[in-house]
Parts: structure tokens; C-alpha cells; sequence
């Protein structure tokens, strides 16, 4: 028996119907992550026999979706092991590959997004805007269209300055966008609310957006003092640090003037310590 056979076995199980309807979709997703992943050059889980579900390709996997967020590996293993034990309990199958994987912890703002279905949308607006030091306001409306993730590749229109910017995407976000299209993307929006309004998927409001991201932020005790729209001033000033030039980083900010990008110029340790580092190895 495969894996997705088991799990289409569990689907139709009074233990699965009798889960409350969000708890439902959010096990529908986890098991989406758990099938769809692949450990080295293997096929994918879904598609493997149980027998070939080892303990350590469990651990690999789960190492995997921790790349991708702490929460969602624990949740995605809490839910592997429910099936497995359904299938125990069944007498399909003897072992549960999952059981000694210890969890790690997780506080981060992202992780706590991503474990819930309802708020992982706004989690990948968060990432994204950071990433990719773009502003709240375009990502929430980015679309499907604006990326290539065959080629790893995003572009937008800057929303304010109508800057046309063109933009790598990292293997751990692309990976993200691949499995968030097999979720949504059958609409226009890469992250719209989860819920649709009369059969359609919009984008959250810029009202909206930052209250139930506070909500978020409040769950895991972090500062009150952190916004969402510190995320794109965050990302540049780590440029800065970092000693990329200032056109590079106007052609990821879309700034067309460098008078803009002076607020982000902080006098911090590590910006001074990489001049003063330069410098010396241009003397000594």
C-alpha cells in the first residue's frame, strides 16, 4: 500500500469525519505537505510504499518542513503520526516512522502563521514583503502572474512609484509558492484571505491586514513595537549592512533616487565594521 493510499483510507475513517470542520481542512493540508514532499532525489512521499517510509526518511523530511517553518513541521508530523496510527489500529500497517521524531520549539512570528490554515496567507505576505524588501500594500495583492517559478523569478509594478522591478526567488520560498499553488492556484492571488466572499477569493484590506497580524505577534509575546511594515526597512538597512552597492539595492526597492534610500543608512556596528574591514585590506 502507498502512503496517499492510506491517507484517502483515513479520509473516509469516522476518526477523520468526525474532526471539526477547520480541523479538517487544516489535516487536508498537512497531509498535502506530507505527500508532495520529496527527500533527496526520491519520488515523492505520497507515492511510496509504507514500508519505504523509514524513521530516517521521516527525520529528513521533517528537517525539510522545518526549512520551511517550525510550526509547520510539528503539525505536519502530528498528523502524519495520526495516520500512521490510524493504520496501526487498522492492522494495515505495524510501524509509525514518525513517533521518535523529537519537535523542536517554535516562538517565531512566521511559524505560529504558518500552523494554521486561517492565518498562513499572511504569513506568506510577511515573508515575501521581507524577502524581497517590497511593501506590504503590493504584496497582499501580488498575483500568480507575476511570478515564474519554473525560473525562480518574480516582477511587479510598484504600486506608489510605479517601479518595475525584477526579482529572484530562494529555493525555500519557491518551494513555499510551488505548494501554496496547489492550494490557490486556481485564483488570480498569490495570498487572497482564506475564506471566500460569495465564491470569490480577495485580497486582505490594508486595514485588516496589520490587526491580524498584531493578533499573531501578541500569541508569541512580541514587541508591541513591531510592525509588518517594518518588514521592507528591515530587509534594505540588512543590505546596507551587508555592503551591497546602492544601485543594487534600488533595483531590488525600486527606488529611483539614492536621497531615498539614505534613511535606511543606519550607523550600526556591523555596517562599521565592514568599512573599517575593507579598509584595512585595501592597506595592509
Amino acid at each position: 500500500m502507498q502512503l496517499s493510499n492510506l491517507i484517502s483510507d483515513y479520509y473516509l475513517s469516522f476518526d477523520f469525519n468526525s474532526l471539526r470542520k477547520e480541523t479538517k481542512v487544516q489535516y487536508q493540508y498537512f497531509l498535502g505537505v506530507l505527500s508532495n514532499t520529496k527527500v533527496g532525489d526520491s519520488k515523492k512521499l505520497g507515492t511510496c510504499k509504507l514500508q519505504d517510509v523509514s524513521s530516517r526518511v521521516a527525520k529528513k523530511a521533517y528537517e525539510q518542513w522545518c526549512g520551511r517553518g517550525v510550526s509547520l513541521a510539528n503539525h505536519t508530523v502530528s498528523v502524519a503520526r495520526v495516520v500512521y496510527n490510524y493504520a496501526i489500529e487498522m492492522e494495515t500497517y505495524s510501524v509509525n516512522p514518525f513517533t521518535g521524531i523529537k519537535k523542536r520549539k517554535s516562538i517565531r512570528f512566521l511559524d505560529t502563521a504558518y500552523s494554521d490554515f486561517s492565518t498562513r496567507n499572511i504569513g506568506l505576505i510577511a515573508q515575501m514583503a521581507y524577502e524581497w524588501c517590497q511593501r506590504l500594500g503590493d504584496m497582499r495583492v501580488i498575483m500568480w502572474d507575476n511570478v515564474d517559478l519554473n525560473k525562480g523569478t518574480m516582477h511587479i509594478e510598484q504600486s506608489k512609484r510605479r517601479a518595475e522591478v525584477f526579482l529572484p526567488i530562494s529555493d525555500d520560498l519557491c518551494a513555499m509558492l510551488k505548494q501554496q499553488n496547489l492550494e490557490f492556484g486556481f485564483q488570480p492571488y498569490i495570498a487572497p484571505r482564506t475564506k471566500a466572499f460569495k465564491g470569490v477569493y480577495r485580497p486582505y484590506s490594508l486595514y485588516e491586514l496589520p490587526k491580524l497580524a498584531r493578533r499573531i505577534m501578541d500569541s508569541v509575546d512580541l514587541s508591541k513595537e513591531l510592525r509588518l511594515s517594518d518588514l521592507r526597512r528591515t530587509g534594505t538597512v540588512e543590505m546596507v549592512d551587508a555592503g551591497v552597492s546602492m544601485g543594487n539595492i534600488m533595483s531590488v526597492t525600486g527606488h529611483a533616487n539614492p536621497q531615498s534610500v539614505k534613511p535606511y543608512m543606519k550607523n550600526t556596528l556591523k555596517s562599521a565594521s565592514l568599512a573599517l574591514n575593507t579598509r584595512r585590506g585595501l592597506t595592509d
